[in-house]
């Protein structure tokens, strides 16, 4: 009787004390019961926090600003910070894995165990190609993961980024880019998987299912479509509801579909006049009713500002905040703490619907339930060293698997037996550059290094560095030869802002340490206006030597420099962008007046003060040198590379400073030249590609990639990447993609061909590959059937190797008009040198489907052509199919 009496008391215990908790504490009950419970304690304070994100944490704030709760931190560096809050550990060590959980672990205390309803921090961060912290593991950049066209890979890619990702406590990932590179002037294109729909969703896909099966909250991005009219990146989009639906909007939908995204990030843009961060028609009717996603909407940072201050499609910070939570997005993401001030006030004014706000709110909670955070909010303490060098050696793997082998004349790679001595040249070649959002990476090895550490003991490596990236015949004036007056006690220049174009009214007054401005996004704070404004600068400069100095202004037009009283300088008309210098005699250690007058009207402006005094322009000795290198050497890798990133869009794709000098130079001696290209987009070669042996593009290969390019020179990988986007002959091509539709005449110019110089899907190998037998299970399929491809493949050559099996469809009639042809299928298969083998698409009843003319989904009847290649432009079999 009295174990009896003793199991009925901790029943009736449990279940008292589990009434006594509230219900969004009761891990028993169903998720959605808990968020609508916590939903109603909530007030209109704590729902705008859960619905604002920002970077940074505790470490320079009392604990009182959060007192409130937070959707959540991208947490600073785990190092030992002043004024850090008392609830937060001090570090005096370099960043790793264990010192970033244990603040996390800090931050998460406080915040449920410190706020009044103890709700969790959602810690977010980006991993676009590797967790961008210390310690984490650098992989290629997302474009040369897509090159690999190997979905497995991507799996085991996005499944190590989810492992380390979690052992640091991040649990909301702001990758992958899924946005179509549909122009590659634009600069972000490194970060994309290429111009193809399928191939985009399919890596995309990939990459955040990993992460999702791991508990972290995938965040693909932009939405949508933040490349517009000349590659420029964030353009206004005014594309139709067609052309989006095509091409742009598939790899989101299988994010959400397929990969199981929780989340999505809105763009800077403005699609068909609405900001993508308040558009109604792309956030609601389109995402959360036709698509019916579940998850939460975040802005890109500081996006939702930008309806005012870019768009001009609100009134101020607080409208732009109301129209863009009414129009459907979920979390406000600024980039400071303080600017909560400028959005919160229609959060407490009811200006914004509570149910609106109550359904943002509650998709937030929703997925912080999910993860587990209520429960388990803490990261257990893990170091794992082991873990470390498995994914060192899994991003040596994809970057080999990564490379594009463009050209092979005679088959100059690998390197023979008759090469002996290797002359590198390019600085790119020890630069070891990651590509854009990358984490520092371990233990880099560049280019130079991976020959030195796999070839140092078969070859004689020298190196010499040519020529790189950045070449400017003129530097901006820094401030160590500017002063604002004669006695030199102030460097800088004094400036008057004026609020007229005329110089006009009462000016503001300020010191400006030099005159290196870009007046793109904002216009001067003294005059706290984009447009119509003048500045004057006057000061001295204090020559650094006596001599001949060509001395000007770079920017906008509307400017006059003075120097000794006189005009020396005078584009004062508005009319473009222009660089003018003026040659000047100074004398060292005599500071002369100068006098700078600027005007800008309409916005968009930049000016610079520059010189060639301290310009030392030895690019040219640096090209001999390495020109007498390779006279002592047998053959020359030339490793060069390209400028690029965000707010980086590239009007020329030539390689950038004096990198095709070099080429040319070592090319007129007569040696064999192989080029290896280091970047993320397209490179138009029509100047030198012919004076060439070879070109290897390796985009960005991570932190081992130096060792996987040794490797694939010396024939150890075979390479078999794929160009994820097409590269052009020549800029005036622009924008051009293979899948689009037919023209109604040609696509030549009459002095240009229209097509690539290499098409998508395009890359050669160490060894040769056959098509044969294409056979279907069926050739006459209903709607609703799926038809079985299959072709043989047969390893030709004397080497093992890789090759990538790509599928084409073509509708051959249809009611709307459609692509010339369109990527279906693709599969990366290895054989040994005589080995054969059989590979096999399923077709299913979606890749037959289009948009009618009335925009719906469905299966036509007529013929399909089925097209098996190496590339788009290299079609080997193909067949009919009809679908009744």
């Amino acid at each position: 009787m009295q174990k009896i009496t003793g199991v009925l008391f901790l029943f009736f215990f449990t279940v008292t004390a589990s009434a006594q908790l509230p219900a969004y504490k009761n891990a028993a009950l169903p998720i959605e019961e808990r968020v609508t419970d916590l939903l109603q304690r909530m007030t209109p304070e704590e729902k705008f926090w859960q619905l604002f994100m920002i970077p940074g944490d505790l470490d320079n704030a009392t604990p009182q600003q959060f007192q409130h709760g937070l959707f959540g931190f991208q947490v600073s560096a785990a190092t030992k910070s002043e004024g850090a809050s008392q609830q937060l550990l001090q570090y005096n060590t370099k960043e790793n894995a264990v010192l970033l959980a244990t603040k996390i672990n800090s931050l998460q205390k406080y915040f449920t165990q410190k706020t009044r309803l103890g709700i969790p921090l959602l810690i977010f961060d980006e991993a676009l190609h590797g967790l961008v912290r210390e310690g984490a593991t650098a992989f290629p950049q997302a474009i040369g993961l897509a090159a690999s066209f190997d979905t497995v890979l991507m799996h085991r890619v996005a499944k190590a980024i989810a492992a380390e990702s979690r052992q640091r406590g991040i649990r909301q990932i702001l990758s992958p880019v899924v946005n179509i590179a549909s122009d590659v002037r634009w600069g972000r294109t490194e970060e994309t998987y290429g111009e193809d729909p399928y191939l985009c969703s399919a890596m995309a896909v990939a990459y955040v299912s990993e992460l999702e099966k791991a508990g972290i909250i995938s965040t693909p991005k932009h939405f949508l479509a933040n490349v517009g009219d000349g590659g420029r990146d964030s353009y206004p989009i005014h594309w139709n509801e067609r052309l989006l639906k095509e091409i742009y909007l598939p790899p989101f939908k299988a994010c959400f579909e397929w990969g199981g995204s929780r989340s999505v990030m809105t763009a800077y843009n403005s699609i068909d006049g609405s900001p993508a961060t308040a558009s109604k028609w792309l956030l609601q009717d389109l995402l959360k009713k036709e698509y019916g996603f579940n998850g939460f909407v975040i802005s890109d940072a500081s996006a939702v500002g930008g309806a005012n201050v870019l768009h001009y499609t609100a009134s101020d910070y607080a409208d732009a905040g109301k129209r863009a939570l009414q129009n459907g997005l979920d979390v406000i993401f600024q980039t400071q703490y303080e600017h909560y001030k400028l959005f919160i006030p229609p959060f407490l004014n009811d200006s914004i619907s509570k149910e609106r706000i109550d359904d943002a709110v509650r998709r937030v909670l929703r997925a912080k339930f999910q993860l587990g955070l209520f429960e388990n909010p803490f990261v257990p303490i893990i170091d794992n060293t082991q873990q470390q060098q498995e994914h060192r050696m899994l991003a040596q793997e994809a970057a080999e698997k990564s490379f594009v082998l463009l050209k092979n004349n005679n088959s100059i790679l690998p390197l023979g037996k008759n090469i002996k001595r290797i002359a590198v040249l390019g600085e790119e070649a020890i630069a070891g550059r990651l590509g854009g959002y990358s984490g520092p990476g371990n233990n880099i090895v560049s280019v130079l290094q991976g020959l030195q550490n796999i070839a140092g003991k078969q070859y004689y490596i020298q190196f010499a560095k040519g020529a790189g990236r950045n070449y400017a015949a003129f530097n901006t004036i820094s401030n160590n030869f500017l002063f604002t007056n004669e006695r030199l006690t102030e460097k800088g220049l004094k400036a008057a802002y004026y609020k007229t174009v005329n110089f006009t009214g009462t000016p503001t007054i300020q010191t400006d340490a030099q005159i290196d401005f870009k007046w793109t996004l904002y216009g001067p704070a003294a005059v706290n206006t984009n447009s119509f404004y003048s500045v004057e600068w006057n000061g001295y400069l204090l020559p650094p030597a006596t001599g001949n100095f060509k001395i000007g202004l770079q920017g906008n037009d509307g400017y006059r420099l003075y120097i000794n009283n006189q005009l020396v300088v005078d584009q004062w008309s508005k009319q473009s962008f222009h660089t003018n210098t003026v040659a000047i005699a100074l004398q060292k250690n005599k500071a002369v007046p100068i006098r700078i007058q600027f005007y800008e009207p309409v916005g968009n402006a930049q000016l610079q003060l520059i010189w060639n005094a301290v310009t030392k322009d030895s690019s040219e000795v640096e090209i001999q040198k390495a020109v007498a290198l390779l006279k002592q050497s047998d053959i020359a890798i030339v490793v060069a590379g390209i400028t690029e990133g965000e707010f980086q869009d590239r009007a020329s794709l030539q390689l950038p400073g004096k990198q095709e000098a070099v080429i040319h130079a070592v090319a007129a001696t007569g040696k064999p030249v192989v080029v290896i290209i280091v970047g993320g987009s397209a490179v138009v070669m029509n100047n030198w590609i012919d004076k060439v042996a070879a070109v290897l593009q390796i985009w960005y290969p991570g932190e081992a990639g130096g060792n996987a390019v040794a490797n694939t020179l010396l024939g150890y990988n075979n390479p078999a990447g794929r160009l994820p986007i097409s590269f052009p002959i020549d800029e005036a091509q622009l924008p051009l993609v293979y899948n689009h539709k037919p023209t109604g005449r040609g696509d030549d110019y009459n002095n240009l061909s229209g097509q690539p110089l290499f098409p998508f899907g395009y890359g050669l190998s160490y060894t040769n590959f056959s098509y044969s037998n294409l056979q279907l299970n069926k050739t006459m399929l209903n709607k609703t059937d799926s038809v079985l491809v299959s072709c043989t493949i047969s390893n030709t050559g004397a080497v093992a190797g890789d090759e990538v099996v790509q599928l084409y469809l073509h509708d051959e009639l249809a009611t709307v008009a459609r692509p010339v042809m369109e990527l279906k299928g693709f599969q990366r298969i290895h054989l040994a040198a005589g080995a054969t083998t059989t590979v096999s698409f399923w077709l299913k009843p979606n890749d037959f489907k289009l948009y009618n003319e009335q925009m719906e989904w469905v299966t036509e009847p007529g013929a399909f052509k089925i097209m098996i290649g190496a590339s788009s432009r290299d079609i080997r079999l193909q067949t009919m199919v009809t679908i009744k």
